[in-house]
Order: C-alpha cells, then structure tokens, then sequence
C-alpha cells in the first residue's frame, strides 16, 4: 500500500493498493461515515485489500469531512473538490485509466454517484472520467434523507443547510440519467440508510433511461463492507460485471 497525497490538507490523499499482476482495471473506494469527521478511510482498508486480491488496482481516497478537528473542514463544496481531486490524481499513477470505477458505501455512495456527474458542472471537470459505480447503500436522495433525519441530520451539516434549488447538483437523484452504469446493492435490513433510497434511484434512474441495477441482499448497513459477507462476494461479481 502506497500513500499519495493530492492536496496540502492532512485529509487530501490515497493509498493505492496494487494487484500482484496487471490491474484488470481501478476501483476508486469512497467510504462512508455520513460525511462526519469520525469516520475515516480505515473503514475502506479491508475492501481495497480484498480488490486487490482479486486483481483490481484500489484507490482508496480521504477527503475532508464534516466537523472539527482531524479530518474536518469538509462539507459542500469542499467534500466535492477533495473527491474530484482524488480521483483525477489518478492521471498521475501507474493504473488502469481506461476501466475506473467507483465504490462508495453509504455517504460514499452518494460521493461515488455524484462524481459519475460531476464533468456537467465547470467547477468540477474531469482529468479522469469514472466508467461505472457501485452504490453500496447509497445515500442517493438527499432530499428524502434530510426528511428522514438520516444520520441525525447529517444531510443539513453536509450541505450546510436544508436541500433546495442550489444543491441539485450536489444530489444524485437530481441528476438521472448518468451517462455510465450505477449497480446499487442495498440490505434489505439496512435500518441505518433505508432500501428505499436504492429502491427511489433506480426506479428513477431506469424511467429515465439510465442503465441502473438494484441487487438487495441479506444483512444490515455494514454486512456490505465486510469482505467475509456473501454480499460483498456478489459486489466483487458486480465490479467485474462493469
């Protein structure tokens, strides 16, 4: 495992963790933690490990987070800027840029999806564009999260305010149909971030013509992110589907 910084923040960089042959492709890990400060990407190690074992190259990003302290400072836009820089970082590695996908587990996955759209936006322009995501519990509707009080607020802390017309764009819901595939998996006794937001996305996303999968499994919110877990089999089936 290799870190490399791609800012002068302490939360601005990645570990890239390299397959012992030629990298089938990269999977960009985005972790969750509804965008808090305590949470960090010590919660992406195991996934990183078990993509390399399996022949992907995994970069997997820190970014600045909600809250004060070590690994604060984050929020919208700044969350935003520090996972466009991660993953256009990736121009200056030795990986797959042809094949790149993202992985994101719960706020991650709302990061994962957003960055599938971010090249819409002259803020966020892309050095290197991302070829599919996996939405691991996603947090994909940002509007029916802050409704549910999600995270205990965590939606509000992340924007800054309640959601309105100034954070579509920050919204993965609000931005169907992405121009790649989005393959959610969800656990259908996930009681941390609801199926309904999987469930609302790809309903959404497939009506508009956007290639978007759901595969619910059995488990709860972090059943996803273990990689001894059957659905985390099925996510490394999924990577390879993409």
């Amino acid at each position: 495992m290799q870190r490399v910084e791609y800012g002068a923040d302490p939360s601005q960089f990645a570990e890239l963790t390299l397959p012992s042959g030629t990298p089938k492709g990269t999977v960009v890990v985005i972790h969750g933690g509804f965008w808090k400060s305590a949470y960090d990407l010590s919660l992406g190690r195991p996934l990183a490990r078990s993509l390399a074992e399996h022949g992907w190259a995994a970069w997997n990003i820190e970014y600045r987070r909600v809250g004060g302290g070590a690994g604060g400072g984050g929020g919208v836009p700044q969350t935003l800027d520090d996972v466009a820089a991660a993953i256009d970082a990736l121009d200056g590695q030795d990986v797959p840029r042809g094949r790149v996908l993202a992985l994101g587990h719960s706020a991650g996955g709302q990061l994962a999806a957003w960055a599938a759209s971010r090249g819409r936006f002259d803020r966020w322009r892309t050095t290197v564009d991302l070829t599919g995501v996996v939405s691991q519990a996603g947090v994909l509707d940002l509007w029916s999260a802050y409704a549910e009080g999600l995270g205990g607020g965590a939606v509000q802390a992340f924007l800054g305010h309640a959601p309105g017309p100034d954070d579509l764009s920050a919204d993965p819901l609000h931005q169907v149909p992405l121009e790649v595939p989005v393959h959610c998996i969800h656990a259908v006794g996930d009681d941390t971030v609801p199926i309904s937001q999987s469930r609302t996305y790809v309903r959404a996303a497939t009506h508009a013509g956007a290639d978007a999968v759901l595969t619910e499994v059995q488990g709860d919110h972090y059943t996803l992110i273990d990689p001894e877990t059957d659905a985390w089999t099925r996510t490394l089936a999924i990577l390879d589907g993409l």
